[in-house]
């Protein structure tokens, strides 16, 4: 319950502060391609459940039909998707990324009741169908919008060990852990290493 009060009394607060960046941004977003302001994807949330998870849009519109032409270029082992340099991302899009300011959208999310503040990030349902069952462990708690691996994972580390990083949280989670990584996280995004 405590959990749950202060990630609808923050992302209230970040929400409102933040509104006329978000504006700005989303001028940004619309004047540099053609194409929605925002992104949602569909993500698996607590024990499963689907959801629209929302971002700032900072991919061409037709990413995901054109994901299956550059699978070769994938950093990440498992049934994970990522790349550092992914050539679908807009100019506007890679500073958006650069800086985090891509996931803000998110705390709507969080304010929802979809995801946590801190907590493991949300996977696509496609990710997982290919999870162990060890693996499943991940959606056992609501996801997040930062988390250990966004603070000292990344893409350093195999997906493997980003689970176990995950499970790591699940089973020493505290108020004080979640507050410690929320720093971290600032810190993360202020030396523009993405969050």
């Amino acid at each position: 319950m405590g959990k749950r009060a202060f990630d609808m009394l923050f992302s209230a607060a970040a929400l409102l502060v933040l509104s006329p960046l978000l504006v700005v941004v989303a001028l940004a977003v619309k004047l540099d391609s053609p194409g929605p302001v925002f992104f949602r994807q569909v993500r698996c949330g607590l024990h499963g459940r689907r959801f629209g998870m929302l971002k700032l849009r900072t991919m061409v519109v037709d990413a995901e039909a054109r994901r299956a032409e550059i699978l070769e270029l994938n950093e990440m082992d498992g049934p994970v998707f990522k790349i550092k340099n992914d050539p679908r991302i807009t100019g506007v899009g890679r500073f958006l990324r650069r800086w985090s300011i891509d996931e803000l959208p998110q705390l709507w999310n969080v304010l929802r009741g979809d995801m946590s503040l801190v907590g493991p990030r949300p996977p696509i349902p496609s990710e997982v169908a290919h999870y162990t069952w060890w693996q499943r462990r991940r959606i056992s708690v609501k996801p997040g919008l930062t988390c250990v691996w966004q603070v000292w994972g990344r893409n350093r580390v195999s997906f493997k060990r980003w689970v176990e990083m995950d499970l790591f949280y699940i089973d020493n989670w505290s108020i004080w852990m979640d507050l410690k990584l929320i720093v971290h996280t600032f810190r993360a995004v202020l030396r523009g290493t993405g969050m």
